[in-house]
């Protein structure tokens, strides 16, 4: 009787951590902190579920927005909405990104939607560097928190910093720079916006057909699916951040005022960023003790743009020379936005 080896393979832990980097990353982090220190384990998983669950609304929206938009072929009539003057089409784009309920997060499936029909760029680049700083609700605790006119003055720093970010993307790109910003595999349509040069007509009810309700179905897992995993490591190395570097120590050397304070609130704002709604509290109580107002505006800024989240969510997406440039503009923006509050308050 002959012995029969039977052929080897890659075990089901190899497979796992090929096909699934991103979620073993998640897992693996879990596990070390764990192994040293259990209590924070668990609180980092309390951490993410929550921050899952708190974000869950705003990514369901935007997801069920980008499968519509795929299944119907409005997508169509999108990237035609963004042909015109390239200027003002950055200039919408930031104003909408200032005034949208959407967080960072929540407007990633839009932002990988509009990349792939080929929309350009400088466009979205501007509703991207917008969106995370200001929506209506912050709008409305930022008023109560730190006043009507620092509100005023952080969507103002909103759209200016999508309007900047948007041209120096267009300025880039006319030079010839900044082709297939998309990673591979995730789509990219390109400077020439394939949708537009082949337009197909918008089917709304788009449930009527089998074909169309089954790519609603595969746009909508694909696009959650990618969310996810790149959400719950965010979210997990955010509550690390958080339990290890505490932002009211890191930000205590900003006060007095001068230029001086606000490049260092820039800097900061990256690590000891907390989220958009915790910070303000933080915020209030270090500029009552003496915190440059121009300080806390670029910490703000600086933070919601370039904060794990948002971060993360941009590197999963673009190519790495799209992510530096991303997160040049944002502090550049930041610091050029404290420097402006601060001349209009002492002026």
């Amino acid at each position: 009787m002959s012995d029969i080896t039977a052929p080897s393979g890659p075990s089901p832990i190899s497979l796992f951590l090929k096909r699934h980097r991103v979620w073993a990353a998640s897992i693996l982090i879990l596990l070390i902190v764990a192994v040293f220190l259990p209590q924070q384990a668990v609180d980092s998983f309390q951490f993410m579920v929550t921050a899952l669950l708190h974000t869950a609304p705003f990514l369901l929206l935007s997801i069920m927005i980008a499968a519509w938009a795929g299944a119907t072929g409005a997508d169509n009539l999108i990237a035609r909405a963004f042909i015109g003057s390239p200027l003002l089409m950055i200039f919408l784009a930031a104003l909408a990104g200032g005034l949208s309920p959407f967080c960072s997060c929540g407007v990633i499936p839009l932002i990988a939607a509009l990349l792939a029909m080929g929309v350009p760029l400088s466009a979205v680049m501007a509703f991207w560097l917008a969106s995370p700083v200001m929506d209506p609700s912050m709008f409305v605790l930022t008023s109560g928190v730190l006043g009507a006119e620092f509100a005023i003055a952080k969507t103002l720093a909103a759209v200016g910093l999508g309007v900047m970010g948007g041209v120096v993307i267009y300025l880039l790109k006319r030079q010839g720079a900044l082709s297939d910003p998309l990673r591979d595999g995730i789509g990219n349509g390109g400077c020439g916006a394939s949708a537009v040069r082949s337009p197909k007509p918008v089917v709304w009810k788009f449930w009527n057909e089998a074909d169309r309700r089954t790519k609603f179905g595969r746009e909508a897992l694909k696009t959650t699916l990618f969310l996810a995993q790149w959400l719950t490591l965010a979210f997990i190395l955010e509550s690390l951040m958080l339990a290890f570097i505490p932002a009211e120590t890191i930000t205590s050397v900003l006060g007095g005022t001068g230029v001086a304070p606000i490049a260092i609130a820039t800097v900061v704002g990256v690590p000891a960023y907390l989220n958009g709604y915790a910070a303000l509290p933080l915020v209030g109580g270090l500029i009552s003790q003496g915190m440059a107002p121009g300080a806390g505006l670029a910490f703000l800024v600086a933070g919601g743009v370039t904060s794990l989240p948002a971060a993360i969510a941009v590197w999963a997406l673009v190519k790495p020379r799209v992510f530096v440039l991303y997160i040049a503009l944002s502090l550049s923006g930041a610091f050029i936005t404290g420097l402006l509050f601060q001349a209009w308050l002492f002026a």
